[in-house]
């Protein structure tokens, strides 16, 4: 129902490993990898632990032996059937039947692989972000402000112009997870797991995807931050 995202891009890779080891008791319709596999295989993963969560099942190994693949067999392509995967290898910089050593990337390889050749893209125009802080739960409050970010700047950094400018209203904390930087309270209001609630993100009312040291908002988008419920 969600194009094949379960939970987040982030929570891909453990939803993967779990779905795919434990297929033989699905009911009552066969576990279908391929639209979930797609969304892998297109997304740029930046997190190391994002990236290592994902790789098990591509290789069709448990999260334990996936680590003793071995570069000697990357000559067998994992999960021929999936044609899916083959793009995820692009991205890796790898080519089919390839010798590990030498190997050339691939152009378009957006992975950090040894090797891989720099594109140095063009200076661009800084873009103006809309931010909105807002908490209807308790003491409302609600504040928006426009800022301007270099292009390709991430949420966060975002968040930490407003915070510069304003420091009195968008004012923030974060604590880093292993999945990246962790947004625990804006607006000196904080997040309580007794009490349910968390600050969640959203692009034009559409929940975010990625976490805010990865999503990099475009021109004029307007992200709004809202204290909810879960």
């Amino acid at each position: 129902r969600r194009h094949g995202i379960i939970g987040n891009f982030s929570s891909m890779g453990l939803a993967l490993q779990a779905l795919e080891t434990s297929s033989e008791f699905y009911a009552p319709r066969k576990w279908d990898r391929a639209q979930a596999f797609s969304v892998v295989c297109n997304h740029d993963y930046q997190q190391p632990t994002a990236m290592a969560q994902v790789l098990p099942p591509l290789v069709d190994k448990s999260y334990l032996n996936a680590g003793r693949w071995g570069c000697a067999a990357t000559t067998e392509w994992p999960r021929a059937n999936s044609g899916s995967c083959h793009q995820c290898w692009g991205q890796l910089g790898f080519r089919p039947g390839a010798s590990p050593v030498g190997m050339t990337p691939l152009p378009c390889a957006r992975w950090a692989v040894p090797g891989a050749h720099l594109l140095l893209s063009p200076p661009t125009a800084p873009i103006t972000v809309h931010y909105s802080i807002t908490n209807t739960l308790k003491n409302f409050f609600h504040y928006t402000t426009s800022v301007c970010v270099p292009d390709n700047s991430t949420l966060l950094q975002v968040m930490e112009v407003a915070r510069n400018e304003k420091p009195d209203i968008f004012c923030f904390t974060i604590k880093m997870d292993k999945l990246g930087p962790y947004v625990t309270s804006i607006h000196g209001l904080a997040g309580n797991m007794a009490n349910r609630t968390y600050w969640q993100f959203f692009s034009s009312w559409s929940r975010l995807q990625k976490g805010v040291g990865t999503y990099k908002p475009r021109d004029g988008e307007h992200i709004q931050a809202i204290f909810s419920t879960y």
